[in-house]
């Protein structure tokens, strides 16, 4: 019962959804070394697991789910361990982190409960479920992740600096989204989940990726070169490099045979994306922050 309930959370997952918390990070222009722990400690130990617990649970999922290749079956102190995990990250972000930040990790929190609960369930709506998560996963994330690293109060937030990249941070995942579904169309159709992968079909989800991934990726580069240097948005683009490579590789594989669209390559996929993401987001940090004086 306890290990079935520890690989539910997913601990690992949370290393896929770290690059926006880099993002933020890298843009921040006020922290403190407890801010920064206790912000990524409660982002990625507490409220991503309490997440993947809480969905799983009502999931129910027989088939491979996002890094967790053979699901056990599920049982209800999965479903109090991952409330357990959402009161101790508002609890703890109250005492020590700020007020806002434990408000934004509320709020998340009950979007991350609509995406499975019965009585919402986001994801039997194909266009619905893709704007919800993706603002919530990206937009609504970096300004949380922000607010948990910056001695910012909700004014500092509204700011062009850091809504554009909060938006960009959407589109991204907008693009990758549909990705992380491919391989289950058998199981959403089983559990009556009209996901936007499943409308689109395998092959119309990798080209419906590759525009938004395209729109996603010139409006980085338009912001660092606005908001920063030419340098730093290239440094982007090559950072992407390895993404794009694997990604047209599998297309062209799938393109063959639709069974190329499996769990392993999604998450080599993931695995991938996330590296190049989260290698760039540090060194910007560090190239533009008192710690690199050598970047």
């Amino acid at each position: 019962m306890f290990w079935s309930t520890f690989l539910h959370l997913r601990f690992p997952f949370s290393y896929f959804l770290l690059p926006v918390y880099l993002f933020a990070l890298s843009q921040s222009p006020d922290f403190t070394a407890d801010r920064l722990l206790w912000s990524f400690l409660l982002i990625h130990l507490f409220l991503y697991p309490a997440s993947n617990g809480y969905n799983s649970y009502f999931d129910k999922d027989e088939q491979s789910i996002g890094g967790l290749k053979n699901p056990p079956k599920v049982n209800i102190s999965l479903y109090w361990a991952a409330l357990a995990l959402d009161g101790a990250a508002i609890v703890l972000a109250f005492l020590k982190v700020s007020v806002l930040f434990a408000a934004m990790l509320f709020v998340y929190g009950l979007a991350s409960k609509a995406y499975s609960h019965p009585a919402v369930r986001l994801k039997k709506y194909p266009f619905g479920g893709w704007l919800v998560t993706g603002f919530f996963q990206g937009f609504f994330t970096f300004l949380m992740s922000y607010a948990g690293i910056n001695h910012a109060e909700g004014g500092n937030l509204l700011q062009a600096k850091v809504l554009i990249p909060a938006a960009l941070t959407s589109v991204m995942l907008w693009g990758n989204y549909p990705m992380t579904q491919v391989y289950q169309h058998d199981e959403d159709a089983r559990h009556g989940d009209n996901t936007l992968s499943l409308r689109l079909g395998i092959r119309g989800t990798f080209i419906f990726v590759q525009l938004v991934f395209g729109l996603a990726a010139a409006g980085f580069f338009w912001f660092f070169t606005t908001f920063h240097t030419t340098h730093f948005a290239v440094g982007f683009l090559l950072a992407l490099a390895p993404v794009v490579v694997y990604f047209m590789y599998w297309f062209l594989l799938v393109w063959r045979d639709e069974k190329k669209a499996n769990y392993s390559r999604t998450m080599w996929l993931n695995f991938i994306s996330a590296t190049c993401l989260n290698l760039y987001f540090l060194y910007f940090f560090l190239a533009n922050s008192h710690y690199g004086g050598y970047f």
